[in-house]
């Protein structure tokens, strides 16, 4: 029988995934299995999603519901329990499961936390003590749970001081030069540059970055984004997302697999 995976995220028009690991199947001539879109636009629609496709073993998930997927799982890995945010599903099947696909077990893991360790170590230089991470959404908490392992301490950046009343968000209004100046590592987990739009960047005070400076963005379309062209622009250190992406998609496969 086919084995069939997919990614869940709305929009979807632009996915890494299905190229990813339509080429891998081929590559490696794995012939008992499929990658599809699932462009939900509610999370709510997950149910029915995995009741209609009996032979779904895993799912990637990306924006916007790498939070809001929890409630729907039946367990948590222990980091994707850390980090409060999962980007791949293992769908476990019990013999019940033929007859009743409501009887499926999902189980959530976060790849993204191994794709990005993975991605940065080469980068990190002394000076990266302090990381500014730019985005509160599902992907930054993987981050920030990444670089608190290594030792880095971070703060956010948000449009808003809104929901908690966590003192290590800044708002893009409160960048300065002290503060560009004492983060030397920046990270854009929001998807601001991400293709259609490749003219946008978030608003920080790219005048005040360094040569010190690494900036990454886990954006890949465009491969260099705005971002990662104004801190080049400056002489900082740029990377971009593929390689985090070809990282956590590659463990993603060995969740479902083993």
């Amino acid at each position: 029988m086919m084995k069939q995976y997919g990614l869940i995220g709305y929009p979807l028009s632009h996915s890494f995934s299905k190229k990813y690991f339509t080429e891998k199947f081929e590559k490696e001539n794995i012939k008992d299995s499929e990658y599809n879109l699932f462009p939900i636009e509610n999370i709510n629609l997950l149910p029915q999603l995995i009741a209609d496709n009996p032979s779904l073993c895993g799912l990637n998930v990306t924006i916007p519901y790498k939070e809001s997927v929890i409630p729907f799982l039946n367990e948590l890995d222990e980091t994707a329990k850390a980090v409060g945010a999962v980007n791949c599903i293992k769908i476990l099947k019990s013999d019940s499961a033929i007859h009743n696909p409501q009887s499926a077990i999902l189980k959530g893991y976060n790849t993204d936390v191994y794709g990005f360790r993975q991605s940065i170590k080469p980068f990190l230089e002394i000076q990266h003590e302090r990381a500014l991470i730019l985005g509160t959404g599902g992907a930054s908490k993987a981050v920030a749970f990444v670089l608190k392992e290594i030792g880095i301490d971070c703060y956010f950046v948000s449009r808003t001081k809104n929901q908690e009343s966590n003192d290590k968000i800044f708002t893009y209004d409160e960048l300065n030069e002290n503060i560009i100046n004492a983060f030397k590592l920046i990270v854009n987990t929001s998807p601001v540059g991400t293709f259609p739009n490749i003219n946008d960047a978030p608003a920080i005070p790219y005048n005040f970055i360094s040569p010190s400076h690494l900036l990454y963005d886990l954006v890949y379309n465009p491969p260099e984004t705005e971002f990662l062209k104004r801190g080049k622009a400056q002489g900082a250190a740029t990377v971009n997302g593929l390689s985090m992406l070809q990282q956590q998609a590659e463990e993603a496969w060995n969740v479902w697999n083993k």
